[in-house]
């Protein structure tokens, strides 16, 4: 509850009363005060005759000379002349306004600061003109502005770029779902088209299957993650649609262990490493060819081995659009959480990837819950 207490406490002070316009006005009177606060407690640590509270005085009734004096250099002149990069006539209009500040002070000293301390009566009154002390009170309320505010811009920027950088992250990944998208349907496309010529009556189920596999691509995979039952279930519906294509040429054998479900995994992740196994695997086998593909999941941690025949005399590449655009997005959604091995052993090849699932928020609340939550990813 604490820590709760404190995390909201530090997101209304950084989010909301450091950088949000409504507050402008509350900021600048916590500043002012803290301003004056320490340089009363300064001047009562130098052995100043005067006590704290009259050293707090004082420095409130110089606020006017330290707006007047900070504002034109913090409002004015770094925004119009420092940050536009007129460094030469930031300098000489700051030596200017500190010469000016010098006759600022000596005025104000004269006619207003020493002038009311003695219609109040005090018994202690500073000296008027020029002081050295108090005009370096003044320099600091130059300074110190001038500091929150490059830093103020400068974490706007580290924000702005924070978030350009989200940004680009997700239009490379929506790129390259887009272009794993036809990959995937053109070969499926191409296993239709070839019943097809043929009147096969299977035709229509096969239409079916990739009816069922539209609905995932252009519905569940909008989403970061989905369920790893459902991925699973797209590969199968995938190898029924290759199997059909293959007829009794080929002999697969899919395993899959442990409790997948809710798990959530990034869509479209595994399935490339199949359709490169008949792509480039059984598609260019002479002899019967085979594959095994294993799922296992424990705790959180997934490994899937797909090992696939192939023509010993043809080498493997693995510069395949479906193949890097994997090894892109897992670089990007789980960096050092994955290892991901692709072996050419001459008459097969095995594609081996071990994966660190995410947790998700589903595992921690009641199944009423979580039945909801599937059906806004699903």
């Amino acid at each position: 509850m604490m820590n709760k207490l404190v995390k909201k406490i530090n997101t209304f002070l950084y989010d909301e009363f450091i950088f949000s316009p409504r507050y402008r006005v509350w900021r600048h009177i916590f500043y002012w005060s803290f301003h004056i606060t320490i340089w009363a407690i300064f001047w009562v640590i130098m052995s100043s005759p005067a006590s704290f509270f009259r050293n707090l005085f004082n420095m409130f009734l110089f606020i006017p000379v330290f707006i007047f004096f900070a504002y034109p250099l913090v409002y004015l002149a770094v925004p119009h002349f420092l940050l536009k990069g007129k460094v030469w006539q930031f300098c000489l209009l700051v030596l200017v306004w500190a010469v000016a500040g010098g006759f600022i002070n000596a005025g104000y000293r004269t006619y207003i600061y020493v002038p009311v301390q003695e219609f109040i009566g005090f018994s202690f009154i500073p000296g008027k003109g020029f002081q050295p002390h108090s005009y370096l009170c003044m320099t600091t309320s130059v300074a110190s502005p001038m500091i929150i505010k490059f830093f103020k811009r400068w974490t706007i920027k580290q924000k702005a770029w924070m978030l350009a950088q989200q940004e680009k992250i997700t239009a490379q990944l929506q790129l390259l779902k887009a272009q794993l998208h036809p990959h995937f349907l053109l070969n499926t496309l191409n296993n239709i088209y070839s019943f097809a010529l043929h009147n096969s009556p299977k035709t229509p189920q096969m239409v079916l299957r990739l009816s069922s596999l539209l609905s995932y691509i252009l519905y569940d995979c909008k989403a970061e993650e989905v369920l790893l039952e459902k991925e699973a279930e797209l590969m199968k519906n995938y190898i029924e649609l290759e199997k059909e294509r293959y007829r009794d040429k080929i002999d697969i054998s899919i395993n899959i262990e442990g409790d997948i479900q809710d798990k959530y995994i990034s869509p479209l992740l595994i399935l490339p490493f199949l359709e490169n196994a008949f792509k480039h695997g059984t598609s260019e086998q002479l002899d019967r060819p085979w594959m095994s593909v294993d799922i296992a999941v424990k705790d959180h941690t997934l490994k899937c081995k797909v090992v696939n025949s192939k023509n010993e005399f043809v080498s493997f590449h693995d510069n395949g659009v479906g193949i890097n655009n994997v090894i892109k997005r897992l670089d990007f959604l789980y960096p050092g959480k994955y290892d991901l091995k692709l072996a050419d052993e001459g008459e097969f090849f095995v594609v081996s990837l071990v994966l660190e699932l995410k947790w998700h928020l589903a595992l921690a609340i009641p199944m009423s819950e979580k039945q909801k939550l599937q059906k806004v990813y699903t």
